[in-house]
């Protein structure tokens, strides 16, 4: 595996309200598709233990497939990948870079799972512990490879893109009528929606969502969480009291740190966690 490694100058780096301390870190950055003009590429990070196969966390960025950028979980994955998890942030088509739709989002978040089962021997993947993390249509993108049968990309579709389980915060869940990105996703919403696209076998969920979040209505989120328990599987809702959308971004510390102890506490309780955390 032809890893880098980058060395950070600073003994720490300040974000505010956090220090993170740095360290010799291991990653890579590949190219996981080509799409027109366009070279998607994967920043992915490795925690310092053998090359045994691990699980591995990816994180797609918010932004309403609109913009947004790998910056929003790149805290979140130099946190996890500290616990043993190899950690994953894709980079996806948005509307103000290459004038693309939530469809052609979509299409690139399933190439970008297909890719790291495709080449999961060499970057040491264990494919069954494979975790789909994300915030706000970012969370969309990280449910609908689980949930969504269509919008494939040139890959081998034998190769499954469905995760293991699913973190995902302040989720863009319901494109249907009144609910968020409708106007752009119309009739396809049920081809689309996650919400709509609910069946047995969905995989085990950490569902975060602020009461005052104004695009993703609460009683959606637990409209949710009771199709999640009537086709059989596990769904933690978690709701932060007087919290608005993106809430959980490490901005806000507090909130920031809480959520990551909650996040682990599910994937050990899914186990999901590496053994030694």
């Amino acid at each position: 595996m032809n890893k880098k490694v980058f060395f950070l100058l600073f003994p720490f780096v300040i974000w505010p309200g956090i220090v993170f301390f740095a360290s010799a870190q291991t990653s890579l950055r590949e190219v996981y598709k080509v799409a027109g003009k366009d070279s998607l590429a994967l920043e992915i990070y490795f925690p310092d233990t053998n090359d045994k196969p691990k699980p591995a966390m990816i994180f797609f960025f918010g932004g309403g497939w609109n913009q947004g950028s790998i910056e929003q979980f790149r805290p979140h994955a130099e946190h996890f990948v500290q616990k043993g998890l190899i950690t994953v942030l894709v980079d996806y088509r948005v509307r103000s870079r290459q004038q693309t739709s939530p469809f052609d989002a979509l299409e690139d978040a399933k190439s970008a799972i297909r890719y790291l089962k495709l080449h999961a021997e060499r970057l040491a993947i264990d494919t069954s512990k494979i975790i789909a993390s994300g915030g706000s249509a970012g969370g969309h993108l990280a449910a609908a490879t689980a949930l969504i049968s269509g919008f494939n990309g040139k890959e081998d579709p034998e190769i499954s893109t469905q995760p293991a389980a699913l973190v995902l915060f302040n989720p863009v869940i319901d494109n249907g009528p009144g609910g968020y990105g409708y106007e752009r996703i119309g009739a396809h919403y049920k081809d689309f929606s996650p919400l709509h696209n609910l069946s047995e076998g969905a995989p085990p969920t950490l569902f975060f969502l602020g009461t005052n979040d104004q695009l993703i209505p609460v009683v959606t989120a637990q409209y949710y969480a009771m199709v999640m328990k009537k086709v059989g599987s596990y769904c933690e809702l978690i709701l932060y009291e007087g919290e608005g959308h993106g809430f959980f971004n490490v901005r806000n510390k507090e909130i920031y740190l809480q959520t990551l102890e909650e996040t682990e506490a599910f994937l050990r309780k899914t186990g999901l966690m590496p053994q030694s955390n």
